[in-house]
């Protein structure tokens, strides 16, 4: 798979090995990481992609995307699997606290909506915690709604 350029950032379509690597918070040569990065989030992520790998074989477009600002990894960007049985695709995000308030991860997931809408999904659905408004603010940014909200979780979806 190709990487995905926006205006400001690289979003590289991970492979197993690279997952690999992330999870066990080894850089192999030539990658670049960013203070921080690996998150928490990203190895749940990338844990989650390579189980899918061997449960379902590869995803394609639906897998997970290292965020790369001039180079750098600053996060990570994607999906939690393919489209469920009704066509809607679930995304996750999250980026090194040294670039956040920048505007990448909304320019992040405008270029993954895009890259689910060109796929042929139904739609894309992301929740944050009550107590994350910036990444609920990525979402609005992005064009999803806030579709429900329960006791911890703010629900976002973008339907095409």
């Amino acid at each position: 798979m190709d990487s995905v350029a926006t205006a400001r950032l690289v979003l590289h379509p991970l492979t197993a090995a690279e997952a690999e690597r992330i999870v066990a918070r080894e850089p192999g040569d030539g990658d670049l990481w960013g203070e921080g990065y690996p998150g928490d989030g990203d190895i749940r992520a990338n844990t989650g992609f390579l189980r899918g790998l061997a449960e379902r074989g590869d995803p394609g477009a639906f897998r997970p995307y290292e965020i790369r600002l001039d180079g750098v990894a600053v996060g990570g960007i994607g999906f939690h699997g393919p489209p469920d049985e009704i066509g809607v695709a679930t995304i996750g995000y999250g980026l090194v606290p040294g670039v956040r308030g920048n505007g990448y991860a909304s320019e992040a997931l405008r270029a993954v909506l895009e890259l689910a809408r060109r796929a042929g999904v139904a739609g894309v659905k992301g929740d944050a915690d009550l107590d994350n408004p910036a990444s609920h603010r990525v979402m609005e940014a992005a064009g999803m709604r806030c579709v429900a909200e329960d006791e911890q979780l703010r629900h976002f979806y973008l339907g095409f």
